[in-house]
């Protein structure tokens, strides 16, 4: 078995879990690789990483059978940009806060990695978004899991992004921006700008404004075989644009275009995982003291 491993920052109460699933691929003599990010975290911590070798983003994963993503939502949507199209599986162990996309616990690993030589799995597939546009604007990782949003630069004032869907006009959303959502990312920053949750496999895009002038703008969902097409106006001729937690500026005039990738983003599942009953673990979803 050959496994890649990423993680961002290792705070030092998660140490003695890493030396244990480090531990864990020793004995069972998986082969594993580590990012150059992660190495050289673990690396300041004096973890014993044994026999290992070291990858680069924009790696070819093709000669891995899953991917291992140590740390909170974040680190998984980075792992992610990692793996790209090869779409090779990621199990996300959550050593982080809420854990909506790593939903495998610190606790649960020994278990996973018993499951995975078992083929005692489930492969849960996700659409990624992608962006165009007539610049180069997010290099060669121009997709995203969650959300692509655009968002005003500063504080002096609104932007108004024109928006058609497959070439036909929508609305001019006045507002502090505009976030284009995939199933997955209902439950992110589109809920909290007062989108709807989406189940996962849906196959639609969430358009939610952020902080419309409009009070007659609400989010809107469409078929994922949608083309969205964003002109921004902006009075300092800039704005934000970003795919999940990457972010850019660009000038204004500058025309994205946003639909669905090609390919998918592949999450290792395993039994007792429930959409919904996470939604009520995570969210608090439908809290009543009446129940």
């Amino acid at each position: 078995m050959k496994v890649a491993i990423h993680g961002k920052v290792i705070p030092e109460e998660t140490i003695p879990f890493i030396e244990y699933t480090l531990g864990l691929l020793k004995n069972k003599s998986w082969e594993y690789t580590l990012s150059n990010s992660f190495y050289d975290q673990a690396l300041k911590h004096g973890l014993a990483l044994g026999k290992c070798s070291i990858y680069n983003p924009g790696s070819n994963f093709g000669d891995f059978d899953f991917v291992i993503s140590i740390g909170g939502d974040g680190t998984l949507l980075e792992t992610i940009t990692h793996v790209g199209k090869s779409e090779t599986p990621v199990l996300g162990l959550n050593t982080g806060r809420l854990g909506f996309l790593a939903t495998t616990n610190k606790e649960m690993i020994s278990e996973a990695f018993e499951a995975i030589e078992n083929k005692n799995f489930e492969i849960d597939s996700r659409m990624l978004l992608k962006v165009e546009s007539s610049e180069k604007i997010f290099s060669d990782i121009s997709f995203g899991l969650n959300e692509v949003a655009v968002l005003k630069q500063d504080t002096s004032s609104m932007i108004t992004v024109h928006t058609y869907i497959n070439n036909e006009f929508l609305n001019s959303y006045w507002a502090d921006g505009l976030i284009i959502a995939t199933p997955t990312g209902s439950t992110g920053y589109s809920l909290s700008c007062g989108g709807p949750v989406v189940m996962p496999h849906s196959n639609n895009l969430i358009i939610t404004p952020v902080s419309p002038h409009n009070l007659n703008v609400r989010p809107l969902v469409v078929s994922d075989l949608c083309s969205i097409t964003l002109e921004v106006e902006s009075r300092s001729n800039y704005f934000m644009a970003s795919i999940d937690s990457r972010s850019t500026i660009i000038k204004s005039g500058v025309k994205l275009e946003v639909k669905k990738e090609a390919f998918e983003a592949k999450l290792l599942k395993f039994d007792g995982y429930n959409f919904v009953n996470t939604l009520r673990k995570k969210l608090n979803w439908g809290l009543d003291v009446r129940n």
